[in-house]
């Protein structure tokens, strides 16, 4: 699947959730314009699904290699008019059979919410592409490579807590990629419309996630290799 490869190859997803309507999209060009390939827009983000057939637009005119998705996915309803305005993956903070049978049958990348390694194996077995860590424990790289000691097929992919400092920590724990929320996006920023500021921040965590990439030889415990 072409998206689940973009999330290997990149490692790493801009995540946009405010109340600022007239902030996401210049937020999320900057994320964009910092080199963040996988971006995501949350649902109760003002216009989130406008937003989503823009940078649609975007995407088929001269970003072919941009992957859109969307979060706080938590009905098959939302699903499908994610899936209308243009998102490949569907992220939430909770996981739903129906939702991730939904992802399967229109082969969309499923990416649902999981804090137990009880949670995780259920999403697994239900047909979830990747499951998401939320919300983040305070020894989260820990916690993660717990989780991934018994269970390395999993393709753990942590949103909460992931900075430009400790991204990392997290990938070498077996993240199979990270999410930027508000460290990216921080409120003060986004309200104050320092969008610069946010592509210098942007550009910054990609390095730091290809920094990283650079120095870790994949091994067949960092989940890349391994089919769900």
């Amino acid at each position: 699947m072409a998206v689940l490869e973009a999330f290997s190859t990149h490692r790493c997803s801009a995540i946009l959730r405010t109340n600022l309507g007239a902030a996401v999209r210049p937020a999320l060009d900057a994320a964009i314009a910092g080199g963040f390939r996988i971006v995501e827009v949350t649902l109760n983000t003002p216009g989130a699904l406008d937003q989503l057939r823009d940078l649609s637009k975007l995407r088929a005119a001269k970003a072919g290699d941009l992957v859109l998705g969307a979060g706080t996915v938590l009905t098959v309803e939302d699903a499908k008019a994610a899936m209308a305005a243009g998102a490949r993956f569907l992220v939430s903070p909770v996981t739903d059979p129906q939702v991730i049978s939904f992802c399967r049958q229109h082969d969309l990348v499923s990416v649902p919410g999981t804090f137990t390694p009880t949670e995780m194996m259920h999403a697994h077995r239900a047909g979830a592409d990747m499951v998401k860590l939320f919300p983040g424990p305070s020894n989260g790289p820990d916690f993660l490579r717990a989780v991934r000691g018994p269970m390395p097929f999993l393709k753990i992919y942590p949103t909460a807590g992931v900075t430009e400092t400790n991204v990392s920590e997290w990938l070498a724990a077996g993240a199979f990629g990270v999410g930027f929320v508000g460290t990216l996006f921080e409120p003060d920023d986004l309200a104050a419309g320092r969008f610069d500021v946010i592509e210098a921040r942007a550009s910054r965590m990609v390095a730091a996630v290809q920094a990283w990439q650079s120095h870790a030889a994949p091994t067949a415990n960092d989940g890349r290799e391994l089919t769900v």
